[in-house]
């Protein structure tokens, strides 16, 4: 799967600008702080982004191992039925048809295990989705603030940010 991109350049460009026509020292100051929150905002943004896509893609791994596991498994079965059928026609020894059956349910077991492994890195990766999310409409929001000056907008995306931080946190497993 693709990783999730963060296009956040062009809000960047807007906020320096913001940021160097600032007039007085005050103003200045609080524009250096929304444009060092945004970029930092920015870059747990694309931390969250890779880490959604490296979860993204182990789960699909893990699908298609676990579909592989169990191709194996009916081949195993298909194996013993025909050993059934076999027995069925003579009096033949039925320890390969044992030992078929045993490899089926060892097979199924692995197949389960990579399929829980990929329903659990699908599970992550929605967290580093949703981190993402939060990422993009703070640095947005923050944009906003400081092109129309309104330090509420500022507070805002602080606070989404705090949210998708605390969406990061929690796919790291913090």
């Amino acid at each position: 799967m693709d990783e999730i991109e963060v296009p956040t350049e062009h809000l960047h460009e807007a906020i320096h600008e913001q940021v160097h026509h600032a007039s007085n020292g005050k103003e200045q100051k609080w524009s250096m702080l929304v444009a060092i929150s945004t970029a930092l905002m920015a870059v747990l943004a694309a931390i969250s982004s890779l880490f959604a896509g490296h979860n993204s893609n182990e789960a699909v791994i893990n699908q298609i191992k676990a579909s592989d596991e169990w191709a194996f498994y009916q081949a195993k079965g298909i194996k013993a039925e025909i050993k059934a059928i076999k027995i069925g026609n003579a009096s033949t020894d039925t320890t390969e048809y044992n030992r078929y059956k045993k490899e089926q349910a060892t097979i199924k077991l692995a197949a389960e295990a990579l399929q829980a492994a990929s329903k659990e890195h699908l599970e992550i990766e929605k967290k580093f989705a949703k981190a993402v999310t939060f990422f993009q409409i703070a640095i947005a929001i923050s944009a906003i603030s400081i092109l129309t000056k309104r330090k509420f907008l500022w507070v805002t995306s602080l606070f989404l940010g705090a949210l998708g931080l605390l969406f990061l946190l929690q796919g790291i497993g913090i």
